[in-house]
C-alpha cells in the first residue's frame, strides 16, 4: 500500500530581511499561503510585513494567499513574560505548548490548507520563535510534515 506524500510547512521571520529576500524566499519555495502568525501583525515597526501591505505583496510577488490566524500566537502575558520581565525560554516553551494544546491548533488549521504554506512571525530565526514551536507541533499531531524553515 502505497503511502500518501507528505506536505512542506514552511517558516519564515520577516527581521533583519529585506523585502527582496523575504519575498524571494517564499517565491522560491513555491509558497502558496503565508499564515500570519503574530499577535499584532499591523505594527508600524513590521515595515513591509504588515497586514495589509503584507496580503498586497504577497499576491503581487508570490501569487500567494494571506491568512492571519491570531490562535497560532501567544498571549500578551505570555510575550510580556519572556521579553519584559526575562522569563526563561525553556519556561515559555513549556507554557506556550501548553496553551496550543489547549487550544487544539491541529484542529483550528487543516493540514491541506498548511500544505505549501508559510508559517509567518517576526523573529529572524526559528530558534527562539514561537513559529517554530507551532510548526512542530502540528507536525507531531498531523504526521508526514516537512518543515523547512526560510532564513
Amino acid at each position: 500500500m502505497a503511502t500518501k506524500p507528505g506536505i512542506k510547512l514552511y517558516t519564515i521571520g520577516f527581521t533583519k530581511k529585506s523585502a527582496e529576500e523575504f519575498f524571494g524566499l517564499l517565491k522560491n519555495a513555491g509558497v502558496e499561503r503565508v499564515i500570519d502568525v503574530r499577535l499584532n501583525n499591523v505594527s508600524q515597526l513590521a515595515g513591509f510585513a504588515k497586514r495589509d501591505d503584507l496580503r498586497y505583496f504577497l499576491k503581487e510577488i508570490c501569487h500567494a494567499d494571506y491568512l492571519h490566524m491570531p490562535d497560532l500566537a501567544p498571549t500578551k502575558e505570555l510575550l510580556d513574560n519572556v521579553r519584559k520581565d526575562g522569563v526563561a525560554w525553556s519556561t515559555y516553551e513549556k507554557d506556550f505548548l501548553r496553551l496550543i494544546n489547549n487550544r487544539k491548533i491541529e484542529k483550528l488549521l487543516s493540514k491541506k490548507s498548511a500544505g505549501q504554506a508559510c508559517l509567518l512571525c517576526s523573529e529572524e530565526t526559528p530558534d527562539h520563535c514561537h513559529r517554530r514551536l507551532v510548526a512542530e507541533y502540528l507536525a507531531e499531531k498531523w504526521g508526514g510534515v516537512e518543515i523547512v524553515h526560510l532564513v
